[in-house]
C-alpha cells in the first residue's frame, strides 16, 4: 500500500475520500474518465520503492548526482548557449542575500529596494547596448528574440521575419514557437538569409528578400559560430530603408570591444545574461534581455516588467516602481502584450553586481582577454594535422574546427576519457561542412588549459 506523503495532506486516504465525497465521486480514477482508453498508459510504471525518510531521499539524490561529471571535474570547451565564464564571489554574495529571497514580487509600487536594484540592471544593460529603454530579463536569449519579433510585428503590422541561415538550433526552435503555427491567424513567417564564405550575411541575398512584408531582420554579432559581422551598420540601413525593425543579438561581454548595436542603427537589442555573473546550471541559469530606444511606440509593446525612477518630495531622494504594468500578463493576464514570468529576476541582481564590479574598463579588459585566448587556441588547433580553423574570419570566444578524417562524436568521446569536454558537435547543421566542432574559449581558460586541449587533440588525431 502506498504511504501518505508527509508534506502532502491530500495524500492521506481519509482526506482524499472527503474530497471525492464532496464531488459525488467514488474514486480518483473517475476524475480522468474523459480521457480515451487508448490514451492511457496500461503498463505498470517502473518506479523505485517509495523512500521512507528525508535521510533516505538525501542519500538517494547524492548517489544519483555522483553519476554526473561536471565542469568542475573536467575541463570544458562547450559553449553554444551556456558558457564557462568566471563568476565573481560578489555575485553569489549579493544574489543569495536574505533580503532578495523574501522580495520576489508584490504590488506595482512595493519594495523600493528591489525596484532600485532592478533599475540598476536595466540602466547598466542600456549603457552597454547604447539604448535607453530596457525591460526586466525574460527566460532566455531565445525568448528575448521571440518577444522582440512579436513586438516588431505588432509595430509594423507585418508578418515576416528574416533570420540568418546559421543560427543556434535551440534559439531558432524557440523563435519558431513564438511565431506560432502556420495555420494560426497571428503566424509570423520565418525566412532565412544566406551566409557568405566569410561567415557574414550575404547582402545581395538580404536585398532580394527585404520588402514591405518584412517586420524585422534578426542577426547576431558575434554569430552562433562566433563570427563578428563585418558591416552591421549597412545591414541595419538596408532593413530600416525597407521599413523593418532591426533586432540584433549580442554577447554582452563582447561590447567592451565591439561597437554597441544602438550606435550602428539597431532598433532592438537582445542577448543572454548568463555570461554576466551567473553559473551554468542544469535546466536554469539562463536569461535574456530586450532593449530599445526610449520611445512610446517601442515601450508600449514590451511584455516585460519595466522599472521607472522619479523624484520624491525630499530633495535628492528618488523613488522606484513598476511602470506600464497594465500591458504585461501580470496586469492584464491573457490580454497582455505577451506572457512573461519572473524566473530570472533574481539573476538580474547577480548581473547587476557583475556589471557594477566590472565597470567599463573591466568589460574592455575581459573582451580583449577572451579574444586573445580564443585566437591563440584557434591558431594552435589549426596547426594540428587532421583538423583546421578558418583564421580569416574574425571571431569572439567561439570558433569552428573542421576535422578531416575523424568524426566529432569520436573525438569528443576520446577527449572525455582524458577529462575534457570538447566543443559542441555541429556536423550537419547549416554552415557546417563536414565534421565540425564549435569550440568555446573564455577568460576562465588559462594558457595551460588550452595547451592541454591541443595536446589531447594531437593524441586523438594521431
Amino acid at each position: 500500500m502506498t504511504k501518505a506523503h508527509p508534506w502532502m495532506a491530500n495524500s492521506v486516504p481519509s482526506i482524499q475520500q472527503e474530497m471525492l465525497s464532496a464531488l459525488g465521486l467514488n474514486s480518483v480514477d473517475s476524475l480522468f474518465s474523459q480521457i480515451p482508453e487508448d490514451h492511457l498508459y496500461a503498463k505498470p510504471f517502473n518506479l523505485p520503492p517509495q523512500l521512507a525518510s528525508e535521510v533516505a531521499l538525501s542519500r538517494h539524490l547524492d548517489d544519483l548526482m555522483r553519476k554526473n561529471v561536471t565542469c568542475k571535474d573536467s575541463l570544458s570547451f562547450l559553449g553554444a548557449g551556456a558558457w564557462p565564464h568566471y563568476v565573481p564571489a560578489i555575485c553569489d554574495e549579493v544574489a543569495n542575500r536574505y533580503e532578495w529571497q523574501t522580495s520576489v514580487f508584490g504590488s506595482p509600487t512595493s519594495d523600493h529596494g528591489r525596484n532600485q536594484a532592478w533599475f540598476e540592471f536595466c540602466s547598466q544593460i542600456g549603457t552597454l547596448v547604447e539604448m535607453d529603454f530596457v525591460g526586466l530579463p525574460v527566460y532566455s536569449w531565445g525568448c528575448a528574440i521571440g518577444h522582440s519579433v512579436r513586438m516588431a510585428s505588432r509595430m509594423t503590422g507585418r508578418r515576416k521575419v528574416l533570420v540568418t541561415e546559421v543560427m543556434d538550433p535551440e534559439r531558432l526552435s524557440v523563435l519558431r514557437n513564438y511565431c506560432e503555427p502556420r495555420e494560426m491567424a497571428r503566424h509570423i513567417e520565418i525566412v532565412e538569409v544566406a551566409i557568405g564564405a566569410d561567415g557574414c550575411i550575404d547582402q545581395n541575398d538580404l536585398k532580394s528578400k527585404l520588402d514591405d512584408s518584412v517586420a524585422a531582420l534578426y542577426f547576431e554579432t558575434p554569430s552562433y559560430h562566433g563570427v563578428i559581422e563585418g558591416a552591421p551598420g549597412t545591414l541595419c540601413d538596408l532593413a530600416r530603408t525597407a521599413g523593418a525593425e532591426v533586432i540584433v543579438g549580442v554577447d554582452p561581454l563582447s561590447l567592451g570591444l565591439l561597437e554597441a548595436p544602438g550606435a550602428y542603427g539597431a532598433t532592438i537589442a537582445v542577448g543572454p545574461t548568463q555570461p554576466m555573473g551567473v553559473h551554468m546550471n542544469a535546466g536554469g541559469g539562463v536569461g535574456g534581455f530586450i532593449a530599445s530606444p526610449d520611445e512610446e511606440r517601442y515601450a508600449s509593446e514590451y511584455n516585460t516588467l519595466n522599472i521607472s525612477i522619479g523624484e520624491t518630495i525630499k530633495e535628492g531622494e528618488y523613488g522606484f516602481g513598476l511602470t506600464l504594468f497594465h500591458q504585461s500578463s501580470y496586469g492584464s493576464r491573457e490580454e497582455g502584450k505577451d506572457w512573461t514570468g519572473n524566473s530570472v529576476y533574481l539573476w538580474a541582481l547577480a548581473n547587476a553586481a557583475y556589471m557594477a564590479a566590472m565597470g567599463p574598463e573591466g568589460f574592455a579588459e575581459i573582451g580583449r582577454l577572451i579574444m586573445a585566448r580564443s585566437r591563440h587556441a584557434a591558431k594552435a588547433i589549426d596547426g594540428l594535422a587532421g583538423c583546421s580553423v578558418d583564421l580569416s574570419r574574425p571571431f569572439f570566444k567561439e570558433f569552428v574546427v573542421t576535422f578531416e578524417g575523424e568524426k566529432v562524436a569520436d573525438v569528443n568521446d576520446a577527449l572525455r576519457k582524458r577529462g575534457i569536454f570538447g566543443g559542441k558537435d555541429i556536423s550537419g547543421e547549416p554552415g557546417a561542412d563536414g565534421q565540425c566542432m564549435l569550440v568555446c574559449v573564455t577568460e576562465a581558460h588559462t594558457e595551460g588549459d588550452i595547451a592541454r586541449l591541443v595536446s589531447a587533440l594531437k593524441e586523438v588525431l594521431a
